[in-house]
């Protein structure tokens, strides 16, 4: 049994709709390379969150943060479970622990940067972030465009460092959190990855991504899956080479997320077959 799978499984026995968190499933340009649900899948069963922004639409973490804690309070009126599943790990985090009330950049500030980042280069623009905000520059991914153009807004827009937003400190919740992490050996892991992307092939990604050539600078473009087609589409490498960069990014990106998620005390990690012990792990409480 994989996520989805299991997810829906969970939402049956608790009467309760799912509450999309994977950030790229939120667009509905974007459905193959997501692997978000089916029509079937969505028509079963209530989801939250999932096609209901457009590939140039901004959404942020503390955007989510607001609209499911919104989604929450009615939700509860109806049941006493919620069901959050996904894999973008910021967006858990929001919901879980809150988010650094962050302003949200305006449209002149986020259009000069988009420019500056296509004429100057990321480089250029990390470089300012160090004079700016020397605190940020130190522990940003400065090969990530996203983060390290994101905190150059902040700081520009406001006048102040990005650092001076993050506070890190933890929102209590009315309601209390059972975290399920699945994990299954490196092996399994990895053979579903490679049936997962073949399938993904089959189902027309690569035309998906002609789609998506003209928004290719969209950040929710920025991942696993497009990046590599992007460039078979412009002659780089041939298809073979980017279905299997896209295989390997994803186990990469698998890797990662499963350091992150390790690093908190309070998951339950089960194997996805183990639905029972899941269960009793979610009903006990």
């Amino acid at each position: 049994m994989g996520k989805t799978a299991l997810t829906m499984e969970l939402a049956r026995m608790l009467g309760t709709p799912i509450i999309n968190a994977d950030s790229r499933q939120l667009f509905r340009e974007l459905k193959i390379g997501t692997a978000a649900p089916t029509a079937k899948q969505l028509n079963e069963v209530k989801h939250y969150f999932v096609g209901t922004l457009s590939i140039g639409d901004y959404y942020s973490a503390s955007m989510y943060e607001h609209d499911v804690m919104e989604l929450l309070k009615q939700l509860f009126e109806q049941s006493d479970y919620a069901l959050l599943s996904g894999g973008s790990m910021m967006y858990i985090d929001a919901v879980c622990n809150g988010i650094d009330d962050i302003p949200t950049v305006d449209d002149d500030t986020r259009s000069t940067l988009k420019r500056r980042l296509a004429e100057e280069g990321l480089e250029a623009l990390a470089d300012e972030l160090r004079l700016l905000d020397p605190e940020h520059y130190a522990i940003v991914d400065r090969r990530n465009p996203r983060r390290v153009v994101h905190a150059l807004e902040i700081c520009l827009m406001t006048g102040k460092t990005y650092t001076s937003f993050r506070k890190a400190e933890r929102k209590q919740r009315p309601f209390n959190i059972v975290k399920i992490g699945l994990n299954r050996s490196r092996e399994e892991l990895y053979q579903r990855i490679n049936q997962r992307t073949d399938q993904m092939m089959a189902d027309g990604l690569v035309e998906e991504a002609r789609r998506m050539m003209p928004f290719r600078s969209a950040n929710a473009l920025n991942t696993v899956g497009y990046k590599e087609l992007f460039d078979y589409i412009d002659g780089r490498w041939p298809l073979e080479v980017a279905v299997e960069r896209i295989k390997g990014n994803t186990r990469r990106y698998a890797r990662k997320q499963l350091t992150w998620l390790k690093r908190d005390n309070e998951m339950n990690w089960f194997h996805p077959d183990d639905i029972e012990s899941i269960k009793h792990q979610i009903l006990q409480l």
